[in-house]
């Protein structure tokens, strides 16, 4: 597939509906290709202000292979992502990890992750064996099952950490959610919405009961369904989903293609398109903003006000991603599980790290020699100082902290720095009604809506389903202004 495809501009009546979409990242790559199947005779043009399609889907080389440096797995318990590998011809790559066991690296030692529904034990025997969470924690924890917190409605939000620490105590909190909800959003669970960012703990106490005796009925219920992967991955990678989605599509893709301003006109839409000193207009009938917050906001200025002072209210986090290949025998612990997560209690600047080469035996099968792939993440929310690093600080931070907790001692093989700016939008307390608002703005525009990981969750999965349902919406409204004979 050529990196950039160059059109001409159309006007919106001259031939079939043309509908842009600015953001050639996955939830754009699927709105394209859900339009594609649905409506063939609409016609499609991405625009990815990027040199390369894809966005946090990317892969880099390390120690002689194509690794995954952002997403690197699809909730295999919903059927988008996974449905979508299939149509685009790469079913027979689909895999699973290895193992998804996991440990928690805190005050000094790594222990075992104990069940748990996003950081709310589901077995108090594994919680008091594992040693990640104290005796007196252990005992706060289990006075949620003497007084009960009381039911939370579908319509109250509050701070997924605010609210289980009052249930459970500080040290679950600390010790298990917080890393947890790192892991996902690089966030803090005192700043992150309950409702929005732990919709698993929302459903627990929906009930009014005890959260622990919910997470362990539903450990229970578990038990005796299928035994269904919980994630699932492509061997080779899953960064090869955006070329494979692109290549099934005959929409043109221009990368390199900022769009700089979005206007009405009284038959649709006209994008400014491309370098400052050299604008290129392109109309379209309908356009899909599939763009994070920030640009979101400043193309809908002068369009849609109030949906602007939302977006410009949603935060975001920067992370890191540092890919180690180490010699298997630099390394003195016994790589157990899949990697661990760390509290940010604990002071220390790695939020969690994966044993890559353990946990997808395509990435072990692919390696040369007696090579480990680790990868290390960075960056949470309001914390930029570490990022501030140059790469080979971040590398070394990296080496640090990792010989600390499994004895990383000689020479690397490899290493390569991956930094994602403002990449991880922060889900705050009452996200749901802002997104609500938002969208409502927005669907007062005809011929326009949203996408993307700001809205209904960040996993390629949720993005997916979002930037389907989002074609789906735009689709609809073609055919009923075709009807009309507008």
């Amino acid at each position: 597939m050529p990196a950039s495809r160059r059109s001409s501009t159309a006007k919106p009546d001259a031939g079939p509906p043309h509908l842009v979409i600015v953001g050639a990242g996955i939830a754009g790559l699927a709105a394209a290709h859900r339009i594609e199947a649905s409506a063939p005779a609409v016609r499609v043009t991405l625009l990815e202000a990027a040199p390369s399609i894809g966005g946090k889907l990317a892969q880099e080389e390390v120690a002689g292979i194509s690794v995954d440096t952002g997403a690197e797995s699809l909730l295999n318990r919903r059927p988008e992502a996974v449905d979508l590998v299939g149509a685009v011809g790469l079913g027979d790559d689909l895999c699973h990890p290895a193992t998804t066991a996991a440990s928690v690296w805190s005050r000094g030692r790594l222990h075992a992750l104990p069940p748990t529904v996003l950081g709310v034990p589901s077995d108090l025997s594994a919680l008091a064996r594992s040693g990640v969470v104290n005796r007196p924690g252990v005992a706060r924890a289990l006075l949620d099952r003497v007084v009960p917190g009381g039911q939370v409605s579908d319509d109250e939000d509050v701070a997924v950490g605010v609210f289980v620490r009052r249930r459970l105590g500080r040290e679950v909190s600390e010790r298990l959610l917080e890393p947890l909800l790192g892991g996902v959003y690089a966030g803090h669970a005192d700043r992150l919405s309950l409702q929005a960012a732990a919709p698993q703990i929302a459903e627990l106490a929906a009930g009014g009961g005890s959260l622990l005796a919910a997470a362990a009925a539903k450990a229970a219920a578990r038990k005796s369904q299928p035994d269904v992967p919980v994630f699932a991955g492509v061997a080779g990678g899953v960064g090869r989903l955006p070329a494979a989605v692109a290549d099934t599509l005959r929409a043109e893709i221009r990368t390199s293609a900022t769009v700089r301003a979005l206007q009405r006109t009284d038959s649709g839409w006209q994008l400014v398109v491309g370098r400052a000193d050299d604008p290129q207009l392109v109309s379209a009938d309908t356009v899909l903003l599939a763009t994070p917050a920030a640009p979101t906001a400043r193309l809908l200025e002068g369009v849609a006000p109030a949906a602007v002072a939302e977006l410009r209210a949603v935060e975001s986090a920067s992370v890191a991603v540092v890919t180690l290949a180490v010699p298997s025998t630099g390394v003195q612990a016994d790589l157990a599980g899949s990697g661990f997560l760390v509290p940010p209690a604990d002071g220390r600047a790695v939020k969690a790290v994966t044993w890559s080469s353990r946990k997808w035996a395509w990435v072990a099968d692919r390696l040369a020699g007696d090579t480990l792939l680790l990868r290390a993440s960075f960056g949470r929310h309001g914390e930029a100082e570490t990022l501030q690093r140059s790469d080979a600080e971040l590398v070394q931070l990296a080496a640090d902290e990792l010989a600390d907790a499994v004895g990383l001692h000689g020479p690397l093989v490899d290493a390569r720095v991956t930094r994602w700016g403002a990449g991880l939008p922060q889900y705050a307390v009452g996200h749901y009604d802002a997104v609500a608002r938002i969208r409502a703005a927005v669907a007062d525009v005809p011929g326009l809506d949203v996408t993307g990981a700001t809205y209904d969750g960040l996993g390629v999965a949720a993005c997916i389903a979002d930037g389907q349902r989002a074609a789906d919406r735009l689709v609809a409204a073609l055919r009923l202004r075709e009807t009309m004979g507008v």
